[in-house]
């Protein structure tokens, strides 16, 4: 049987922490590695630890880097990405998990199907142009570049080099992608968030343009 670690970025997120890691330990029975990379100031961590996760701190370095941190931290055989905002509906972590073990290397939660009522237009609007062109440049269908959730087999998070921060969710899809790896999405609903966002999102999205661009177009060789 596969083991199973979701990772998480958190910042300042002592909202929502306890709620997600409840959920994940539920959903899961708890039979789950829990791994928290934290860069905060509230009490996120201590939140996180008293409830079984392993905390890893550093200083905040930007979310991609401390999601990078967690990927590589976890020790599962499969490695599911989760944001610690309570946006991602945590039922759906088997679905992913089922996905992956029908043969697809990763496994993707798209936000997209319409317009969610939880997202902001200009994030909904952003996040279609990045699909589209994701989609137009790599010749395979894409409905969400950016999504927090996704569950991905080990091989895949150490066989590449990651390199991005604010773009590393775009990048973790692209660069298998292009390389042939077997990629499914599924369509989950999108949740409120509890807390503050922490992304701007006119620099968030040129930031996971270049990203795109880099990828798409200039390293579709190379691992």
């Amino acid at each position: 049987m596969d083991k199973i670690s979701v990772v998480m970025a958190t910042r300042n997120e002592e909202k929502a922490i306890g709620k997600v890691i409840t959920e994940i330990q539920d959903t899961m029975q708890d039979d789950v590695e829990i791994v928290v990379v934290d860069g905060s100031v509230d009490e996120t961590p201590k939140i996180a630890r008293q409830l079984g996760a392993r905390v890893i701190s550093q200083s905040p370095k930007g979310y991609g880097i401390a999601v990078k941190r967690a990927v590589l931290e976890g020790t599962g055989d499969i490695i599911i990405t989760l944001d610690a905002d309570d946006t991602y509906p945590v039922e759906n972590i088997p679905r992913l998990v089922e996905i992956l073990r029908d043969g697809y290397a990763i496994a993707s939660a798209s936000r997209m199907q319409g317009i969610p009522p939880n997202m902001r237009l200009l994030n909904v609007l952003g996040n279609k142009i990045l699909a589209l062109l994701v989609t137009l440049l790599s010749l395979r269908r894409v409905h969400d570049v950016t999504t927090g959730m996704r569950a991905y087999r080990r091989e895949i998070i150490h066989w590449f080099d990651w390199t991005e921060n604010t773009g590393l969710s775009a990048e973790l899809l692209i660069r298998p992608l292009i390389h042939g790896y077997k990629v499914k999405e599924i369509d989950i609903r999108y949740d409120a968030r509890l807390g503050e966002t922490k992304l701007d999102p006119f620099k968030g999205f040129l930031s996971i343009l270049k990203t795109v661009v880099k990828y798409c177009l200039f390293h579709r060789r190379k691992r």
